[in-house]
């Protein structure tokens, strides 16, 4: 038969000591992320015609920088081995 002592061994709470090291870095980073997307889609909230103008450019500019580095891989020399 199963004690019940063993039934209540699961983790149902928070950990009595706080973070240390690297737990206590990734904890601080994830919550800074947070706080940054949540800043980011505020304000794409607030202003939808800013950000829908700025995804746009962004877009844009990617393609515009993904062709010249297409356009100078294929415009270089071969190296010699090949």
């Amino acid at each position: 038969m199963v004690d019940k002592k063993d039934l209540d061994a699961g983790f149902t709470g928070t950990p009595i000591e706080p973070p240390e090291g690297l737990a206590k870095v990734a904890q601080s980073a994830a919550s800074g992320v947070k706080r940054e997307v949540y800043a980011v889609t505020a304000g794409a909230r607030n202003h939808p015609h800013t950000a829908s103008a700025l995804l746009t450019i962004g877009i844009l500019a990617f393609g515009f920088g993904y062709l010249l580095g297409r356009s100078s891989v294929e415009s270089a020399p071969r190296p010699y081995w090949r």
